[in-house]
């Protein structure tokens, strides 16, 4: 008998496994039919929501387009003006926002960002160390930033080599413009970026006061809050008045062609 026990044992936990094994085969089974035909799959935990209805009706606006190529000028043409110092780049966070003349920004187009050329001025930029150049179309205003001079598409930083080490001191040099780019415009003073809403109203409230006959404004930014005046006609020399006259404790204050 204590022989017999031990083979009665093991064929009892056989007979068992056989029936389990069974059960989950046709557990499964059931469950790719249903996912087959079109049934609820199981919801998982931690599993990020989706992203909101805004991000994905602009997903084909952000999705990675070929690069576009370079603006050709001649190689001849005389330069219109120039202009050294450090040259910046900004991308995918940017990616398919309003720039300062209406488009959308491709980061993949040959374009920049200046803040006192005419939009859509066609410009050489050079790379002082490496030699490198490439041309780009001036569509936005920036950078708002120290010393820099040009906010590069990211395309246009990898054709001068901006895109790794962030920025390079480069020379630009300006082949075309629509309007004259030492005189008349449109102007503005824009100061910023502050840290918080409350610094921004403070220094709008003062500035109204100073200049009663200009238009002050106050608005939020990717990199902080700005105000920016307007005095009558976005007049140049009345707007470089005020600029002398700032003195912006938080970020800076820079002087901002309108078209």
């Amino acid at each position: 008998m204590r022989s017999m026990q031990p083979r009665h044992k093991h064929a009892i936990v056989s007979r068992a496994s056989v029936r389990l094994v069974l059960l989950f085969a046709a557990v499964l089974g059931v469950s790719m039919s249903l996912a087959g035909c079109g049934g609820k799959k199981p919801s998982a935990r931690n599993v990020p929501p989706a992203p909101p209805p805004e991000t994905q009706e602009r997903a084909h606006e952000r999705a990675p387009k070929a690069p576009v190529a370079p603006t050709k000028v001649d190689p001849k043409a005389p330069v219109l003006w120039t202009q050294e110092g450090y040259a910046s780049w900004y991308g995918p966070n940017y990616h398919g926002h309003n720039t300062s003349n209406g488009e959308k920004y491709d980061q993949n187009g040959m374009t920049a960002a200046h803040n006192t050329l005419p939009l859509n001025s066609i410009v050489r930029v050079v790379n002082l160390k490496s030699h490198q150049s490439t041309v780009v179309r001036i569509n936005d205003r920036g950078p708002f930033v120290g010393d820099r001079i040009i906010d590069l598409s990211a395309a246009a930083a990898k054709a001068v080599n901006v895109y790794l080490p962030g920025t390079a001191k480069v020379r630009l040099d300006v082949i075309k413009s629509p309007h004259p780019i030492e005189t008349g415009g449109r102007w503005c003073v824009q100061v910023g970026a502050f840290h918080s809403g409350s610094g921004a109203k403070h220094l709008r409230k003062h500035l109204e006061r100073r200049y009663p006959d200009a238009e002050v404004l106050q608005f939020q930014g990717p990199t902080g809050y700005w105000v920016r005046i307007r005095v009558p006609h976005d007049d140049k020399e009345k707007t470089l008045e005020a600029f002398d006259h700032i003195d912006a404790k938080e970020g800076g204050a820079f002087l901002v062609r309108l078209d």
